[in-house]
């Protein structure tokens, strides 16, 4: 899974305009200075998009760290057959 874990690396410092930033399966948003409510949306978009899932409101609820998300797009992916 490091395929995944790269390009959620990328996605993330090209919505947060970082590239320092190094993801840790325990990062919350309250972690990135730049994670705000708008910058979440944007966050969900851009790995809908880089992945071509779809995530529910549902999902992006329970989601409480990069982990959870990171379980969530394996899942999702596999899901696509």
């Amino acid at each position: 899974m490091a395929n995944l874990w790269e390009r959620m690396q990328r996605t993330f410092r090209d919505v947060f305009d970082d590239d320092a930033l190094e993801l840790r399966q325990n990062i919350t948003a309250a972690d990135v200075e730049q994670w705000d409510s708008l910058s979440h949306i944007n966050l969900i978009v851009a790995l809908e998009r880089e992945f071509k899932v779809k995530f529910t409101t549902a999902e992006v609820m329970t989601l409480k760290n990069v982990g959870d998300l990171e379980v969530l797009l394996i899942r999702k992916r596999g899901s696509q057959g």
